[in-house]
Order: structure tokens, then C-alpha cells, then sequence
């Protein structure tokens, strides 16, 4: 199959032609998928989108009239594509449900420990040759209680690294997962797991239902100066919100891996520009906040199954006309 790659880095095309072995022709595009750039998918059979992608009824509309019929998501999350209108237009749509979960979980326990220990402020002092410590003082995470809200793969990855460091954990989620049960995990519910817990991580989906979970209440509920760790999705926090809880304190500390409004900053390289979202800008202002530009995913082991499963999916496609990994309407009710 002919396969037009939006979004596509020097790490993709070296995944992707890794696990395609030349069986299909990928056609490596560098724009966002939008409806600007969707013509560029002429004469390709099938598109591979990521997470920052711009996937709605109107540029699905384009694609259908070039002929796709497959767009092949090269991530786990599918918010940024129009299911109703995919299933309408006859485009099957497809998804890494899963790739590494210890990268991300991994990457949010990085986040905790720089944001206790002043990693961040710390290695900024020595490189100017100061070796105060006034204001890197840390606390010892055996013994505090961390709420893990969404315990699916990711969710538990993270409970089984906070019980190894001695942490009570708390979780909450519509489905209660026994393996995080084994693990130590208490279920409770939400606002028991934010007003008891020193450390709060989010790995939900983004959804209609955890759209701004994290709010202007959920805050007022939580344990203040909680440290809040976000790497799941921007959406399910309120980030007005969450900067007025960080001024008055309620929120400890922050630690971002995503953004609401990242599709305008993230996976480009703006060094040499102005930034004119004043909502990111204020958050950079804070001492006690971190933020990395989604790149939580980002280990060798997490890029070669994305791209092994994304290969999976189209050849599937190719052979029956059914991906190995599609996501159906329903996922959305």
C-alpha cells in the first residue's frame, strides 16, 4: 500500500522503515495533518497520523474523496479523530492500543523526583558554580501516599515503582484492575484520592468524562501543596485553574508532559521564535513547575512497537480489510 506519513521526524522514518521492511510504500510528510495539508495524501491508500494530527469530519472528508481508506494512528490515544465521521465515510480507523507502558510510567516517577529534589534548579546552580542548598529541600517519598487516577497497563506500571519506594497508593477508575490491587493499590473515590494524597499522577484517556477532571474543585479538594503530574493527556486538567492553584499554593508543585493547546508548540523546534500562548508562558514562570514537550513515550522500545504495530495494522488492512487494532464509534459513548 501507498501510506502518506504526517508529522513525520527523522526518528519516524527510521522505526517505521525499519518495521515496514519494504512492504509498503511510506511517503514521509513532514506538516501536520490539517485540512490544508490533506491533499498531500493524493494517491495514497491509507494515511499514518499522529497524536497533535488534526483529524475532524473535514479533513476526513478530504481523505475519503482521494480515496483513503485507513487512517493508521501511530499512538495510543484517538481524541483528535472524528470516529462518527470516519465510520460514515467508510475510513477504518486504527491505533497503537499499547507499546510501552514503562516509558510513560517511567517518565512521570522522572518528574516526581525532579520536582522533590530540585533536579532542575539544582543542576542550573552547580553549571553557575553555586552549592547553596537553600531551597532544594526535598522530602522522602517512603511513606507518602501517591493517588494514581486511571489504572490501566500504564496505571499499574506506575503502582508497582511508587510501592517499590515504600509509598501508599491510592487509585480511582471506573474499572478497578486486580493486577494494581495485587500491587498495594486502594481504590477510593475521587475526591478521597485528592484530598489524601501527597503526590496525585494522571494516566486516564482524554474523554468527555476526564475532560478537565482537574479543575477549579478538584483543587479546592486536594491535600494543599500537593505535587500534580500530568502525562496523559492536557485536556484533563484546567490550566487556568490548575496556575491559579499553583499561586495560591494549593498545588505544591507541577509536572507537565502535555498541553492543552500542544499541537501549537510540541515536536517542533521554536528556540529561535516568540511563544504567543501567554497561558504556556505563565506556567514557565514557576520554579516549582516542570515541563517536557510529550516526550514521555520516547525510549527505542516504545518507537519500534508503535512502529511494528502501525506496520501490523496496515498490512492487516491490505490483506482483509480489517486492521489488527481498530477503534470502533463506540469507544467514545
Amino acid at each position: 500500500m501507498r501510506v502518506a506519513v504526517f508529522s513525520s521526524k527523522s526518528y519516524d522514518r527510521k522505526f517505521l522503515d525499519a518495521a515496514n521492511a519494504g512492504r509498503h510504500q511510506l511517503v514521509y510528510l513532514e506538516p501536520r495533518l490539517d485540512a490544508s495539508t490533506a491533499i498531500a495524501a493524493d494517491g495514497a491508500q491509507a494515511v499514518c497520523a499522529f497524536v497533535n494530527d488534526h483529524v475532524d469530519s473535514a479533513v476526513l472528508e478530504l481523505l475519503a474523496q482521494q480515496g483513503i481508506r485507513l487512517l493508521a494512528l501511530r499512538c495510543a490515544g484517538f481524541n483528535n479523530v472524528d470516529l462518527v465521521a470516519a465510520r460514515a465515510l467508510g475510513i477504518e480507523v486504527a491505533r497503537v492500543p499499547e507499546y510501552s507502558p514503562y516509558s510513560v510510567a517511567e517518565h512521570a516517577v522522572a518528574m516526581i523526583l525532579t520536582l522533590n529534589r530540585k533536579i532542575h534548579r539544582a543542576s542550573a546552580r552547580v553549571r553557575e558554580g553555586n552549592f547553596a542548598l537553600e531551597g532544594l529541600l526535598g522530602f522522602d517519598l517512603h511513606g507518602k501516599t501517591v493517588g494514581v487516577v486511571g489504572t490501566g497497563k500504564i496505571g499499574y506500571c506506575f503502582i508497582r515503582i511508587m510501592a517499590g519506594f515504600g509509598c501508599r497508593v491510592l487509585a480511582f477508575d471506573p474499572y478497578q484492575n486486580e493486577h494494581c490491587v495485587a500491587a498495594g493499590a486502594e481504590y477510593v473515590d475521587l475526591p478521597q484520592l485528592l484530598s489524601s494524597s501527597d503526590i496525585i499522577s494522571l494516566h486516564c484517556p482524554l474523554t468527555p468524562q476526564t475532560h478537565h477532571l482537574i479543575d477549579e474543585k478538584a483543587i479546592r479538594t486536594m491535600r494543599r501543596g500537593a505535587m500534580l503530574i500530568n502525562i496523559s493527556r492536557g485536556g484533563i486538567i484546567d490550566t487556568r485553574a490548575v496556575i491559579r492553584g499553583l499561586k495560591s499554593g494549593m498545588i505544591g508543585s507541577l509536572g507537565l508532559d502535555v498541553y492543552e493547546e500542544e499541537d501549537n508548540l510540541f515536536f517542533r523546534d521554536l528556540s529561535n521564535t516568540v511563544i504567543h500562548d501567554d497561558v504556556f508562558a505563565r506556567l514557565l514562570t514557576f520554579p516549582n513547575v516542570v515541563v517536557t514537550g510529550h516526550q514521555a513515550f520516547f525510549t527505542h522500545e516504545a518507537l519500534s512497537e508503535i512502529a511494528r504495530i502501525t506496520m501490523e495494522n496496515i498490512s492487516s488492512f491490505e490483506q482483509t480489510g480489517k486492521a489488527a487494532y481498530p477503534v470502533s464509534v463506540e469507544r467514545i459513548v
